[in-house]
């Protein structure tokens, strides 16, 4: 990763639907020589897609959470592919410590929250907490 690509990769980061054009402007690259830049990070892993921001209490998800789960013994393979299928679940990790899975979800309200657990506790035990407000979200990768 050259200085040029870095720059380009945090211009996308701020407007994934920035035109090759206006980052070229920007980063002072023409519009193919941006194109060909980004095509080439695709093709090796740096950029993996883009993807819509979306905002959860707009889509009528009152509540959000970060779940840990403390999986049973002989719980936590059918746990990991039972996740997959939860519509609630925004982001999941594998984590070291007391807990072996860390979750951000979306709930509609305390009773689907509830449902949610409910299904959960059969495979471990939960620690939730209620999220307030947000000071950091979608932070763009800097240079290291």
């Amino acid at each position: 990763m050259d200085d040029l690509n870095w720059k380009i990769l945090e211009q996308l980061q701020l407007d994934a639907r920035a035109s090759f054009t206006s980052i070229g402007k920007s980063v002072g690259l023409t519009s193919p020589a941006v194109a060909e830049r980004v095509a080439k990070m695709k093709d090796n892993g740096i950029i993996k897609g883009f993807k819509t921001v979306t905002e959860h209490q707009e889509l009528g998800f009152q509540l959000k959470a970060i779940i840990t789960l403390r999986a049973f013994v002989g719980k936590l393979k059918p746990f990991l592919e039972k996740v997959k299928n939860f519509d609630e679940v925004i982001n999941c990790y594998r984590i070291t410590g007391n807990e072996n899975i860390i979750m951000e979800v979306v709930f509609r309200n305390q009773l689907h929250l509830e449902g949610f657990i409910d299904t959960l506790i059969t495979y471990g035990e939960t620690r939730t907490h209620i999220i307030l407000s947000s000071v950091i979200s979608n932070a763009p990768l800097k240079r290291p």
